[in-house]
């Protein structure tokens, strides 16, 4: 080859737009190897070093390490093949990176002091749980939940509308909420506040497991009362008066049971049962984490109701 057609260093730097120490840095790593070198040892480069590097440059960009690019350039692995192991390593980067952004995100919204740093370590493993481990904290909360009671249809839909799956390619908001949720699922006094709901429920019905064909309690609350929460009716106010009344009726119709004294007692232990604030809120979080719509709340409606049974039982 042509002395006139060999480039030094330098003058291959500034062909390829790289630093005199990176072009070195690729020639000691044999990325890119001289064509050979003067009498004063000075190394000389063939002009398909300009490509070589230039190739060299852009998988660099793009976050490959030398090793790799060495074995692109020499052709011992095909680039697509390189590629597609870089992109599969680079989305599990991203997504410990979306983990540690919603898990800062959560932290920054508590405002942890720093007496809470363990608190901030226990959500820390909660967001980088494997999905085996996740489901191992789901399946242990829904039987602390549903274990022991009598099984049936209900209890099979009611589990299955409670578990979250969280999505493989999850957003910072999706992250964030099952930190949230996991942290509530492992809450003892939620999980038995639930379970005492779930246990009522299983209360009604027949021996033998046949569900009854009756509504559900909280379902007819909500039916008459909803629209008296959202008017800002107060629950111990005479206007409330003929609410309860329907309320009552229809409870007494659907259960069979007579309109009376009795019937709000039975009514007020079952709405006590079911009176978790708290579950409102996972089902919030779950819907964020399973792509559902947002759910109605139902805590303020039961909590109404309680409120006002109790203020006509007191009246007489």
């Amino acid at each position: 080859m042509d002395g006139d057609s060999l480039y030094s260093i330098g003058e291959l730097a500034r062909r390829t737009g790289l630093t005199v120490k990176t072009v070195r840095r690729y020639s000691d790593h044999g990325i890119v190897a001289p064509a050979r070198r003067t009498a004063a040892g000075h190394r000389r480069y063939g002009p398909d070093a300009v490509a070589r590097l230039a190739l060299v440059r852009t998988l660099r960009e793009l976050g490959l390490g030398l090793a790799a690019i060495r074995s692109v350039v020499d052709r011992e692995l095909a680039l697509g093949d390189v590629a597609a192991r870089h992109a599969a390593a680079l989305e599990a980067q991203i997504g410990a990176l979306r983990l540690r952004r919603a898990l800062l995100t959560a932290v920054a919204r508590r405002r942890p002091t720093c007496e809470e740093f363990e608190e901030m370590e226990h959500m820390h493993r909660l967001a980088r749980l494997s999905l085996a481990e996740r489901r191992r904290l789901v399946d242990d909360f829904l039987q602390a939940v549903f274990d022991g009671l009598e099984d049936g249809p209900g209890h099979a839909a009611a589990r299955r509308s409670m578990t979250p799956e969280l999505p493989d390619d999850p957003t910072d908001e999706q992250v964030g909420a099952w930190v949230e949720l996991a942290e509530l699922s492992l809450d003892p006094g939620f999980r038995s506040g639930l379970r005492r709901g779930v246990a009522d429920h299983a209360a009604a019905r027949q021996p033998g497991g046949t569900v009854l064909p009756r509504p559900d309690a909280v379902a007819i609350v909500r039916e008459h009362a909803q629209a008296a929460v959202r008017s800002g009716i107060v629950p111990d106010s005479p206007e409330a008066g003929p609410v309860v009344a329907a309320l009552t009726a229809h409870c007494a119709r659907a259960f069979g049971r007579p309109d009376d004294a009795g019937l709000q007692r039975w009514l007020l232990r079952r709405l006590s049962a079911v009176n978790e604030p708290r579950r409102d809120r996972y089902l919030e979080l779950l819907a964020v984490v399973n792509g559902w719509p947002a759910p109605e709340r139902v805590a303020p409606v039961v909590q109404w109701s309680v409120t006002a049974l109790r203020a006509r039982a007191a009246a007489g």
